[in-house]
């Protein structure tokens, strides 16, 4: 028999091992939602962040706490928990079962409701039924429900408490140390996950880096010498051809300077012998 169950009621556990089923129906502008679980100790916090059961970390070290994931069936859609009860450590003592909408409020999830099923039994019905309704409609992360021992067995009480801040706010306050990188609003599923891109620098930035950078790249491609057309530096080399000369060297095709005679004109110089084609005919 199904114990359709009111908020703050709870119904004793026969069964050892429990399926706890999240269910709601998707449509436009419905949220993804996902179901996870909290180990508490007796004190009502978690003992490490492995007693956090959720889609980046799905089964507890245990074994016996572990997310079997999403399905459709009909119109709806599932995400479960289950539960080996018998096998929990003796150190837990409530097992809290959580929804969360993406960082989106919950009173864009129609017909949300949880079913807790006798894992044992295949297609049985379910052993208790609870649909939850928001407080406040703002929620983005709600505490369903909880798994607790009571004597040497075990109870599920129905809770529908809601945290405002998502999941992120929910785990702190039951003692996780939330990685920032991990859980934000919502954490990070592993198919969403993408390479970072390098962080992009401000206009303002690239352009102080171009202007200390061009003019010296300018400054060492500029030619040693002056275009053609334009004069030539003065220089050591000879300038090219057709331009004018330096002082005390004149241009190509014309006469070169003699040098200078050592001493005075010897009386006694003639000329060599004239061969017969310079004697007059």
């Amino acid at each position: 028999m199904t114990h359709a169950m009111l908020k703050g009621s709870n119904v004793p556990l026969e069964a050892t091992t429990v399926r706890a089923v999240l269910r709601w129906t998707p449509g436009q502008g419905v949220p993804d939602v996902d179901a996870s679980a909290l180990l508490l100790g007796s004190d009502g916090r978690v003992r490490s962040d492995e007693d956090f059961v959720f889609y980046n970390q799905p089964r507890h070290p245990s074994g016996k706490v572990w997310r079997l994931g999403k399905k459709r069936i009909g119109d709806g859609l599932t995400d479960t928990i289950q539960s080996d009860l018998a096998g929990v450590e003796p150190g837990v003592g409530r097992i809290l079962l959580v929804a969360s909408a993406d960082g989106v409020p919950f009173d864009r999830v129609p017909a949300l409701q949880i079913l807790v099923y006798d894992a044992s039994a295949a297609d049985s019905e379910p052993l208790a039924h609870f649909e939850i309704k928001p407080e406040t409609g703002a929620e983005t992360a709600l505490i369903c429900g909880e798994l607790y021992r009571r004597g040497e067995g075990w109870k599920f009480r129905a809770l529908g408490e809601g945290y405002s801040n998502g999941l992120k706010g929910l785990a702190t306050d039951f003692g996780i140390s939330v990685d920032e990188t991990e859980v934000e609003e919502e954490p990070r599923r592993p198919e969403s996950l993408s390479v970072p891109l390098p962080p992009e620098q401000p206009t303002s930035t690239l352009q102080t880096q171009q202007s200390s950078v061009l003019p010296a790249q300018q400054t060492s491609a500029l030619p040693s010498q002056s275009a053609y057309g334009y004069p030539q530096p003065a220089s050591s080399q000879a300038p090219a051809y057709g331009y004018p000369q330096p002082a005390g060297q004149p241009a190509y095709g014309y006469p070169q300077p003699q040098p200078a005679m050592a001493g005075p004109l010897d009386p006694n110089f003639r000329l060599p012998p004239q061969g017969p084609q310079f004697i007059g005919r």
